[in-house]
């Protein structure tokens, strides 16, 4: 039996194809700017079949997009987001005159987090990356406000259910470094929930100073400048999502 055509919205449509994201495909869309087979269409749900109607922005067709991904060192205090109704600073502006395409966060760090953050306009690359099932480990330097003593770190690597009943975890957790005061931990995490780290070390009353991922999968934050970025290589690329690839 022959399938029927697979629809998708028209604003999904464009974001899918890396050129914008969706709420601006929707701005876009619900301007006049959108055309589908020569007819102006303002509705950002109206129905597309790829590869059967003709997308057109601004009278122009859409060609398929040049792929870019890339790695950014994020600095702490920036937020992972394209706008913010508070006014505080994204990490877009790392990327002002860089002449990039549009770019978009796979995954997120906090506000007060720093480090390798991946960008990129392959909407079904981030996917398969941002996915708990599939996506690759993600490691991160933490410190912390006191040295931990084996037995704690057990019980950390172990885990701790949070107040809504979740079990909080990481893949590994060990010690990196210890001061007089203070300590550093590596934690790897194969999934990745809102806030997990400071949550699951808050549970066992450790306070998280700086936390600082450096490495998702086999690609790592290296020597990146706070604030640089770099194109990844076809290698680290295909590395994160195979399935992608073929």
């Amino acid at each position: 039996m022959k399938r029927p055509p697979v629809r998708h919205g028209l604003a999904r449509v464009l974001s899918k194809r890396g050129v914008c994201s969706r709420s601006q495909a929707a701005q876009w869309v619900q301007a006049g700017r959108v055309r589908v087979d020569g007819r102006v269409v303002r509705d950002p749900e109206y129905p597309v079949v790829e590869g059967r109607h003709v997308v057109e922005v601004d009278d122009g067709r859409l060609a398929p997009p040049v792929r870019h991904y890339i790695a950014l060192n994020k600095p702490r205090g920036l937020v992972t987001t394209a706008s913010d109704e508070r006014g505080r600073g994204t990490v877009y502006q790392c990327l002002e005159g860089s002449g990039l395409p549009w770019m978009a966060p796979v995954g997120r760090l906090d506000k007060a987090s720093e480090g390798l953050l991946l960008m990129c306009n392959d909407p079904a690359w981030a996917a398969v990356i941002t996915s708990p099932a599939t996506g690759p480990d993600k490691t991160y330097h933490v410190q912390v406000d006191r040295v931990p003593h084996e037995s704690l770190l057990d019980a950390v690597r172990a885990g701790a259910a949070a107040l809504d009943g979740e079990h909080l975890h990481a893949k590994s957790v060990r010690l990196l470094r210890a001061g007089t005061r203070n300590a550093w931990l590596e934690v790897v995490l194969d999934e990745g929930r809102n806030r997990q780290i400071r949550r699951l070390l808050s549970a066992f009353d450790l306070s998280v100073s700086r936390l600082v991922r450096v490495r998702i999968g086999a690609v790592a934050l290296g020597d990146l400048a706070k604030g640089a970025w770099r194109e990844l290589s076809p290698e680290e690329v295909a590395s994160l999502a195979p399935e992608t690839m073929s």
